[in-house]
């Protein structure tokens, strides 16, 4: 039976997850202060960051309470218990105020910083939205507005971050100018196909390639309608971020601390224990999710046929455009739109979820990770009177999973690299 699949499905997810886990790299990165510490965290990593920082510092190195300061920003109900540093939950990934009042305080500290301070900035994903700053001339209100158009329009995070970055007093490089002539180390969880550093967390110390003409071509690409001020934001040059060769980062580091790769990698040797034969699509995985669901499922189909005992995995970010009125993430949609794929296939099922914890829905906490599904979904649906391509056209994957008891629901797991999906093929 596939359902018999699902516990190890749902074990080499959580392999994935503690791979990239901030208490299994971090201490061995921190650097040695010579005066104050200056932490900065941001994203949905960024209480547990903080957490095991303050640990090392406070408890391993000795380092008396009053040469730490710091604020840490990140998604609401991802906070974890902080000794010295502020520990504050804000919206994602609509920003709301308390980011607003995140940012502010880590550029005023930023700003306090002397020659002989360390600004350990920790990033991971999600900060784009927990650090919220916007340019001269826009409103807080505006700037939702702007997430909210981009979220909406199918970019992928690599679009929506270009424009944020020009819309910013934090992101694309400003952080690092508010912060020098400080040293500056910046360690992060990657969350990006890549592990461009440029866009993780929209970048804040380090320098941008992208320009304010990208910007203004990915609005004109989605014919987005964004308010006025934003209008005449992109196309005010005193937007332009810090370029490569600014001396805003003649004393700026940047460790990439844990990436897509490396959960994946954990999960791939986990599959290799098991016995199966592990086809890893890599990390990088980007497109719309359903159309990424059809290729991969063509790649099931193929092995079935072929009698193999075989995981599938990937990672990466996939993309849902909106044409329904529903709730779910692309982590969902994928699930959802294997339910047909896979239909009929015996002892084959998948797992797709969000390393964060959450994927897609309202914005809680809460909100699942992503869903469980096995060629034997489809059937079960029918039982229930559900019709999985009328819900898939309504982007509505939460309920459909939700009435089938298939939801992946993990909470917060403090750590983000992207998405972790799986499909196990096996033999009778």
């Amino acid at each position: 039976m596939a359902a018999a699949l699902r516990p190890f499905l749902q074990n080499l997810f959580r392999t994935a997850v503690a791979a990239a886990h901030p208490a299994t790299f971090l201490p061995p990165l921190l650097p040695v202060p010579k005066n104050r510490v200056i932490l900065l965290a941001a994203g949905k990593a960024a209480g547990s960051m903080v957490e095991t920082a303050e640990r090392h510092y406070l408890d391993t190195l000795k380092l008396p309470t009053e040469r730490l300061a710091g604020i840490a920003v990140a998604r609401h109900g991802y906070g974890r218990p902080t000794r010295v540093v502020t520990m504050i939950e804000a919206g994602h990934p609509v920003p709301d105020e308390a980011g607003l009042k995140g940012a502010a305080r880590a550029l005023e500290l930023a700003g306090s910083a002397g020659a002989g301070d360390t600004v350990l900035v920790l990033m991971s994903g999600g900060a784009s939205a927990n650090w919220i700053a916007p340019a001269d001339g826009i409103s807080f209100a505006d700037k939702q507005a702007v997430t909210r158009a981009l979220l909406r329009s199918g970019a992928h995070i690599g679009e929506i971050n270009t424009v944020r970055k020009h819309l910013s007093r934090i992101k694309g490089g400003r952080l690092a100018k508010r912060a020098a002539p400080a040293e500056i180390v910046t360690i992060a969880i990657s969350d990006v196909p890549g592990d461009d550093p440029s866009a993780i967390g929209s970048g804040p110390t380090v320098p941008d390639p992208t320009t304010l003409e990208d910007a203004r071509a990915i609005v004109a690409k989605f014919k987005l309608d964004l308010p006025a001020s934003v209008t005449r934001a992109l196309n005010d040059a005193a937007n332009e971020s810090p370029k490569p060769g600014d001396a805003a980062f003649e004393h700026a580091r940047f460790v990439l601390a844990a990436r897509p790769r490396d959960a994946l990698e954990a999960a791939e040797k986990a599959v290799i224990t098991a016995g199966y034969e592990c086809i890893s699509l890599g990390p990088d995985v980007e497109g719309e999710a359903r159309e990424v669901a059809a290729a991969h499922a063509a790649v099931a189909r193929e092995l079935r046929a072929q009698r193999k005992r075989a995981v599938i995995i990937s990672g990466g970010e996939l993309t849902v455009t909106m044409r329904g009125q529903g709730r779910g993430g692309p982590n969902q949609e994928y699930a959802l739109a294997l339910v047909d794929q896979l239909n009929g296939l015996d002892h084959v099922a998948a797992i797709a979820g969000d390393t964060d914890g959450t994927d897609g829905g309202g914005g809680a906490a809460t909100d699942p990770a992503g869903a469980l599904v096995d060629g034997e979904t489809a059937a079960r649906a029918k039982a229930l009177g559900l019709d999985p391509a009328a819900f898939l056209a309504d982007n509505n994957s939460t309920e459909f999973f939700a009435r089938l008891g298939d939801l992946l629901e993990p909470g917060p797991t403090f750590t983000n690299v992207n998405d972790f999906r799986a499909i196990v093929v096996d033999t009778p």
